[in-house]
């Protein structure tokens, strides 16, 4: 049976919750390890974001760019308003995307 792969657009952000780093991915799990180790150069490394707070799935590469890019457009409060709809607490997310 053919399985699609999923694609994913998430927010990572610091330890206190001050920076916001948005990116996307085919592989969620990994790329989130990948931050928490510091292993990807870059803004999310430099700001120390490590930690996951929200995140969507998509089919499609094309529409998971499409939305990024969107987000990375928006203003911080839009922002922090989405991430406030589905993670009121800015729970870290980490443990529970190990798997996907």
């Amino acid at each position: 049976m053919y399985q699609c792969k999923e694609h994913y657009v998430y927010i990572m952000t610091n330890k206190n919750r001050t920076v916001l780093y948005i990116g996307v991915t085919s592989s969620l799990g990994e790329r989130v390890h990948k931050h928490f180790c510091g292993l990807r150069d870059g803004f999310a490394k430099k700001y120390n974001c490590q930690y996951l707070i929200y995140f969507e799935k998509f089919d499609y590469i094309s529409d998971a760019i499409k939305r990024e890019k969107q987000l990375k457009g928006w203003r911080r409060e839009k922002k922090l308003t989405l991430i406030t709809a589905k993670n009121p607490h800015f729970k870290f997310l980490n443990d529970e995307v190990q798997s996907l």
